[in-house]
């Protein structure tokens, strides 16, 4: 039974408790949809790390190129975006769809904040084709249930290979959380042939010791928050694409990631804190 407006609206009142990671990212690429409580948040932290912002688009730029890499180089017609977040400018499906002019992509948004999905829910009935692209309320942490509903639009075609989005989303589900299991789930739902995206922020190789306690700190005040975390390495990030086979060129920092004239960071990728990688589904 799908949850009607007093519970939609109930669900958006408990969400603004706190600060969302969902608005704070909204806020950061230049959104919209974010809050007082938000943005109080979001400042705070960016006195302490004064690049956050430059982070946060570094992740979604990441998430645009290799979608379009998937659509136009790799000829995916099939795209899961689970945690997708509150939608901004370049969306998968608009992404997907400039890729591949004949416009025969199909994609399925999934996320559990329920500003973020009613937000996706109107913007894909203003600039989507509902019988390619849908948002869906379920939780990436009760992996069945997500997979049980996204089968469940008919938009996936079990023996065709789906791409399967990640972004910015595995810092904010910490090891005792069960990551591994969760993505050896979703990893085993793939056809063959099918296309793992994964980025996440990383405190790798801080510049100084005054960065490291920053990146601390970061890590501190999203404990306060609706999506507390953790960040990782890359030796500690890699073990999440299992045996899938690395697309070139492998797990680099994200802007080292077939960069475009727009990328922020190109010069140096290190100094973006993100980790990013593409991996294939051995047949």
């Amino acid at each position: 039974m799908s949850a009607g407006p007093d519970d939609a609206l109930r669900a958006i009142n408990e969400s603004l408790d706190k600060p969302s990671a969902a608005r704070v990212y909204d806020y950061f690429i230049g959104g919209e949809t974010n809050y007082a409580i938000d943005r109080a948040f979001a400042e705070k932290a960016r006195e302490r790390i004064p690049q956050l912002g430059e982070y946060c688009r570094t992740s979604r730029q990441f998430l645009g190129r290799t979608v379009r890499w998937c659509a136009a180089e790799a000829g995916m017609r099939q795209f899961v975006d689970l945690g997708s977040g509150l939608p901004t400018v370049g969306n998968v499906h608009e992404v997907a769809d400039e890729a591949r002019p004949q416009c025969d992509t199909r994609v399925v948004y999934t996320d559990n904040e329920p500003i973020a999905l009613t937000h996706s829910e109107m913007l894909l009935a203003d600039t989507a084709d509902s019988e390619r692209h849908v948002a869906i309320a379920a939780d990436l942490m009760q992996p069945d249930q997500l997979w049980s509903r996204v089968m469940a639009t008919g938009l996936i075609d079990r023996q065709e290979p789906v791409v399967l989005l990640v972004n910015a989303v595995l810092h904010f589900i910490k090891d005792e959380s069960g990551p591994d299991r969760l993505l050896d789930f979703y990893r085993k739902q793939l056809p063959p042939g099918s296309l793992l995206v994964l980025s996440q922020m990383t405190n790798e190789n801080p510049a100084s010791e005054a960065e490291r306690a920053a990146l601390d700190d970061l890590v501190d005040y999203y404990e306060n928050t609706t999506n507390p975390g953790q960040l990782r390495t890359s030796d500690e990030f890699v073990r999440f694409f299992g045996d899938f086979e690395l697309v070139d060129p492998g797990l680099v920092y994200a802007p080292a990631w077939r960069p475009d004239p727009d990328t922020l960071f190109a010069r140096v990728p290190s100094e973006s804190r993100v980790l990013g990688g593409v991996a294939r589904k051995p047949a």
